[in-house]
């Protein structure tokens, strides 16, 4: 065989080589390969976002969930003030309930007092008895929580007193109350009636 029926016949074998079926399973596997390779490594990427996801979610439940302790005490603790507020006001509309009535009496008083005041013997039997009857009313309209307070020689309080004249006074200083006309009234520590009073204006020029 010459040299270049040599070299035609190698060329062919080299052909035949490159076209066999082995050849192209080996280059098809490698390709395969490669593509399951890549679709494992997505695969776990997604899971690991998935499981992050997770995560993210239920740390957004537990945060979103009440502090049922906390809320229980300050239910308890509102319970606790409003059970004090209406024993307050309880025991308020008992102790005042009364004053309407007890003002009325009031004007008994008053007309006991300047009976009194006017009587010219006061050892006499029948002023004795207007005493008694007076003293024994003012112990009740105490008993009640009803007490008068004296006025004269003091500084006029708007919040217990009412000026109804000022006149010159030898006695007290200007400003201080002179005369009592009527008395004041408290009911369980709240005034009940103002007094009516005069005040001084100093002596007399």
């Amino acid at each position: 065989m010459s040299e270049k029926d040599t070299i035609e016949s190698q060329a062919e074998e080299s052909a035949v080589s490159a076209d066999s079926p082995e050849s192209i399973s080996g280059e098809s596997g490698a390709g395969d390969s490669a593509g399951i390779s890549d679709d494992k490594a997505a695969d776990e990427i997604g899971a690991e976002h998935g499981a992050e996801g997770d995560g993210e979610a239920e740390s957004g439940e537990q945060s979103e969930e009440p502090n049922w302790k906390d809320m229980y005490a300050r239910m308890l603790a509102d319970f606790d003030n409003y059970r004090k507020r209406v024993s307050r006001d309880r025991e308020e509309l008992v102790k005042f309930a009364a004053s309407e009535t007890v003002k009325d009496m009031l004007v008994t008083a008053d007309n006991l007092g300047l009976a009194l005041a006017q009587a010219k013997d006061q050892e006499d039997s029948f002023v004795k008895g207007v005493k008694l009857a007076y003293d024994s009313f003012l112990k009740a309209l105490k008993d009640h929580g009803a007490e008068p307070f004296d006025s004269v020689g003091m500084e006029l309080d708007p919040n217990r007193h009412e000026a109804i004249a000022t006149l010159p006074s030898a006695d007290f200083a200007e400003g201080l109350i002179s005369t009592e006309v009527k008395k004041g009234w408290m009911l369980n520590g709240r005034l009940l009636r103002a007094a009516q009073v005069v005040v001084s204006s100093g002596p007399a020029q």
